[in-house]
Order: C-alpha cells, then structure tokens, then sequence
C-alpha cells in the first residue's frame, strides 16, 4: 500500500495530515496498517470538542473483533472537530482509514510539531523493518 505523501506517521501507526503553510489545524486518524492489525472493527470512542491533545498521549479507543487500542496523538493541539460518521460507522476505518475515516481534526499548539515525524517513504521503511523482525 502507498502511503499519503501530505501526512506524517508516528511509529504507533496514527497519522496527522501535514497542515499547509500558514495552517494551524490538521486531521488524525490511524494507518492502514494498523486497522489491517486490528481486523474488523466494530467501536470508535473520541474526546469531545475542545479537549486538549498532548503529542504521545491517548485521545481515544478503536475497538475491534480482536482488541481494544488507545490511539494516541502525533502532535499537541486542542479538537475542533469530530468525524461524526466514523462515530456512527466505525467499520469505515477498514475500508478508507486515509479518507473518510479521519478520526478528528485540531488545532496545532505548534504545526511544526508534525515536522518531526516520519514522512511517507519513512514510514514505509518502517514498516518494513517491522515485518522483517517478526
């Protein structure tokens, strides 16, 4: 699977899509391979309007057939908004987790957090690196 050029990855498998210059908010979400590892899922829980978001830090649930995971946050900032239809359809994150199943969108404490992270061919490299060690 190609990853979106335009997001940056955390090596916990969330993405934030790389705000344009000038911006100050950015949608999260989980990558492909991490609903891929979750399997079927069924539960999505997500912080309310204006919580505060610390990078690392947890800012909701996925739960699955398999598993329950904290998703956590790449970058600091407060929510803006909800995907009310992840919410309503969990099961979207299996089959647009780079789309229509973003997760939440914030406002950056400071957008060149995001800098810091893996881009595209990084975190491909990445996973590589994963699957050769298991």
């Amino acid at each position: 699977m190609a990853y979106p050029t335009n997001f940056r990855y955390t090596t916990e498998h969330e993405w934030v899509a790389a705000p344009a210059a000038g911006a100050k908010s950015a949608r999260f979400g989980i990558t492909d391979f991490a609903q891929h590892q979750l399997g079927d899922i069924v539960f999505v829980e997500l912080p309310q309007v204006g919580a505060s978001l610390v990078a690392g830090q947890a800012f909701g649930t996925v739960e699955s057939v398999k598993a329950v995971s904290e998703v956590f946050a790449p970058v600091s900032g407060r929510v803006t908004a909800i995907n009310a239809d992840l919410v309503k359809s969990p099961e979207l994150l299996n089959s647009d987790p780079h789309g229509a199943a973003w997760m939440i969108e914030a406002e950056l404490s400071d957008p060149a957090q995001s800098a810091k992270l893996m881009d595209s061919a990084a975190y491909e490299a990445f996973l590589a690196q994963q699957e050769a060690a298991h």
